[in-house]
């Protein structure tokens, strides 16, 4: 069971929908990350584990010129749970120009393969469309100081 005082709202990574997560669990689809589909023979129990522990893999990944995680920073676009375990992710950088731009994706690849029904992660870099503070939550706003 979660814990939504623990997880803001757009801690929303839904890998059993099919689609976008509903308009009450995201601020918008701009600016929550999105999944378009997922292994059809996992339960939704099963489901759920898996996308808690994704996020929370993910939250362990840090810019390191940012004092904050990629997913709190927006960069997490897209997240799609295949069958065989496969894990689709697509991501951006705050700038192309980004110093760890080649180590980044490997990082998020690493995290992701750490969650028990994740068997392999292929991490997608995409600039398109480009990152915007608008992204970030509240709680990477809070983080640097933009509130």
């Amino acid at each position: 069971m979660r814990d939504d005082t623990q997880t803001p709202e757009r801690d929303v990574i839904d890998l059993g929908a099919g689609g976008p997560p509903a308009a009450d669990a995201a601020p918008s689809p701009e600016t929550a990350p999105q999944s378009a589909g997922s292994d059809p023979d996992l339960p939704p129990g099963e489901i759920e584990r898996i996308t808690e522990d994704v996020i929370a893999a993910l939250k362990t990944v840090h810019d390191p010129e940012i004092p904050a995680d990629i997913y709190e920073l927006g960069l997490i676009y897209q997240v799609d749970l295949e069958a065989e375990g496969v894990l689709k992710v697509e991501m951006t950088l705050t700038a192309p120009g980004c110093p760890v731009a080649g180590e980044m994706p490997i990082w998020v690849k690493d995290a992701c393969e750490t969650v028990d029904g994740v068997d392999r992660a292929d991490v997608n870099l995409t600039f398109d469309p480009p990152w915007t503070p608008d992204r970030m939550s509240e709680e990477a706003r809070l983080m640097l100081n933009m509130l």
